[in-house]
This record gives structure tokens, C-alpha cells and sequence, in this order.
């Protein structure tokens, strides 16, 4: 059963349309890696899923409910459906500890030692129990991000969205970012991700779409979208990146 699933989703700002009626499902415990070309829609489609921007049309099915009508009050959402951005966005004053605690403690009014070992639990998880007293600018790239993957985890969303979370870092720092993703893709964490890292896409993907001007012009199994592409433009995309 489809977990996540948008039907004829269309988003434009002013007179361009950045996503031009997107079909896709997600089921539980598939990653779902978005590749494309900047500026083809793979940001706008996660900040649709994820509520930060509403749709002009179409329709974002959550285990069967409309998330995507007007009015609707996204928080809740936002709770089963965790994102995790290109920029870090963690708080320079506080330490890494206390931007992981932030929302739990604000939105979901948890506090005392539950609240303390679980987020020391997933900071010793990936690798950093030794810096939850840190604070950012004492962090490297790498460390800040799986800090704000640990954040995002904190509030246990049911899904996981990843907006490029590796194009800030420096390329010797890319590997720790990804063996989360893959110790998450282990554990069976449903995941959606724009990505221009093809070779981890290839090897832990369920499915690939190739997204170009707001459409997933082609979409299947890693082997398939990279071996034997069907579409031109997407045969044209990889020939370039691979």
C-alpha cells in the first residue's frame, strides 16, 4: 500500500510552472531517489511533500488522507514527514544537543531524561556522542549535517526527506553523510531524496525518476534508468553526469 503518493501534483510561481503534474508513490520502507538537471523541480516536489509550499493542483496522499487541502494545518504533517536541507540551519548559539532537543521540547512538549538518552541514543548512533556539547561552528560540514539529520530524526517521522543534503560539503566529507543514509535505508526508513550523487543512487535506490522542466519524464529501477534509459533527455543527463 502506497504510503505517500501524489496524483497530478502542479506548482507554479507566477507564470513558471516548476512542477507540471507529478504522479509518484512511495511505499513503506522504499528510498526514492529524485535526479535531474538544477532548477527541474526536484526541491519544490520535497517542500510540496512536506507541506512548505501548497499546491496549485493535484492532490499529496498520506497513508490515504489528503494532506494537501487548503487550511489544513501542517504541523502535524510535518511530525510524520521529517526533511533535512541543503544548509545545515542549525542554531550557532546552541549546542548540538540543544538544536536536536529544540522541537521535541517545543512542538511535542517532551523534556527530562526520556527526551536526554533518546537524543544521546542517536547522537552515539552516528557517530557523535563525543560532540553533543559542541557547538556548530566547532563541527565540521559533515558533522553539522548528520547533527541536522539527528534533529530531524528526533521528532521519529515516519518518512524521511532529503533536499542535496551533500552538494554543501566538500567531497572527502560526502562519504560520512551517506553511510547515514544507508545505515537508515538498513533499518527500512521510508525516504525520498533529490540527489546528484548517481553512484549511491545506482547502488540503494528502489527507484530513480529523472525529473526535467517539473515533470518525471522517466522513473524505475536504478539498473534500468541508468543502463538502458528510454528517453532522450534523460540518456543526454546522464551521459553528462556519469
Amino acid at each position: 500500500m502506497a504510503m505517500l503518493q501524489l496524483t497530478g501534483v502542479r506548482k507554479a510561481f507566477g507564470d513558471n510552472v516548476v512542477l507540471d503534474g507529478i504522479d509518484l508513490t512511495v511505499s513503506a520502507g522504499q528510498m526514492v531517489c529524485l535526479i535531474g538537471a538544477s532548477g527541474s523541480g526536484k526541491s519544490t516536489l520535497l517542500r510540496c511533500m512536506n507541506l512548505l509550499e501548497p499546491i496549485d493542483d493535484g492532490a499529496i496522499l498520506l497513508d490515504g488522507t489528503d494532506i494537501s487541502e487548503p487550511g489544513r494545518d501542517p504541523q502535524p504533517v510535518r511530525t510524520r514527514i521529517g526533511m533535512v536541507f541543503q544548509s545545515y540551519n542549525l542554531f550557532p548559539h546552541m549546542t548540538a544537543r540543544a538544536n536536536v532537543e529544540l522541537a521535541p521540547r517545543r512542538v511535542r512538549g517532551q523534556s527530562g531524561a526520556a527526551l536526554s538518552d533518546r537524543v544521546a541514543a542517536l547522537f552515539a548512533r552516528f557517530g557523535l556522542a563525543d560532540r553533543m556539547e559542541h557547538y556548530p561552528d566547532q563541527l565540521s560540514g559533515g558533522q553539522q549535517q548528520r547533527v541536522a539529520i539527528i534533529r530531524a530524526l528526533a521528532m521519529a517521522p515516519e518518512i524521511m526527506l532529503f533536499d542535496e543534503i551533500t552538494s554543501a560539503l566538500d567531497p572527502e566529507l560526502v562519504g560520512e553523510v551517506l553511510d547515514v543514509l544507508r545505515q537508515l535505508r538498513a533499518e527500512g526508513m521510508t525516504m525520498v531524496l533529490a540527489t546528484h550523487e548517481m553512484g549511491f543512487a545506482r547502488e540503494l535506490a528502489d527507484t530513480v525518476c529523472f525529473l526535467d522542466r517539473g515533470r518525471i519524464l522517466e522513473s524505475g529501477p536504478p539498473a534500468r534508468i541508468f543502463e538502458t534509459p528510454q528517453e532522450p533527455r534523460t540518456r543526454a543527463f546522464l551521459s553528462r553526469v556519469l
